[in-house]
C-alpha cells in the first residue's frame, strides 16, 4: 500500500513560519525517535554554551537515527524542540537553525517549540523529539 502524507493549514488557524498545523498520515508504519540531544557517540555534550553548536550535533544525530530506519527528514510527520531557555530569541535562534538545516523538511509538519527550565544533561540547551512516516 502506498503511505501518503497530507500537510493542512485551515484557512482559520493562524499563519505558522513554515510547519502545519496538522498532518494526516494514510497507512503505513510509524517511527517514534527518542529525544535527540547534543551528545556525541561517546555520550559527551557537544557545544556547551553554544545553542548553534548543540543544534548542529542534534541535527547530525537526528539524520542518523532517521537514517537507521529508512526514512528522511521529508518523513517527519511531528516534531518537538525544547529549548532551554525563557528568551523568545533562543527559540528563534533555534528554530532558524533547525529549518536553515539538512533536516529543516522536517519542521514542515506539525511542530511543536518550547521553551524549558531544564533538559535532562547538564549544559544541555535543545532536544529534538521526531515522529515518522515510514517508507515503503
Amino acid at each position: 500500500m502506498t503511505q501518503r502524507i497530507t500537510r493542512i493549514n485551515p484557512e482559520q488557524l493562524h499563519p505558522t513560519p513554515g510547519y502545519h498545523h496538522i498532518t494526516v498520515v494514510e497507512a503505513g508504519r510509524t517511527a517514534h525517535l527518542a529525544g535527540q540531544c547534543p551528545l556525541d557517540g561517546n555520550g559527551r555534550l557537544v557545544g556547551a554554551g553554544s545553542l548553534e553548536a548543540q543544534v548542529d550535533q542534534v541535527v547530525a544525530n537526528a539524520l542518523t537515527a532517521l537514517g537507521a530506519t529508512g526514512a528522511g527528514p521529508d518523513h517527519v510527520v511531528r516534531s518537538v524542540i525544547y529549548v532551554r531557555s525563557d528568551d523568545r530569541d533562543d527559540l528563534g535562534v533555534a528554530w532558524g537553525r533547525l529549518t536553515e538545516s539538512a533536516l529543516g523538511a522536517a519542521f514542515t509538519s506539525a511542530s511543536t517549540l518550547l521553551g524549558v527550565a531544564q533538559l535532562g544533561y547538564t549544559g544541555q540547551l535543545v532536544e529534538v523529539d521526531l515522529t515518522v512516516a515510514l517508507p515503503d
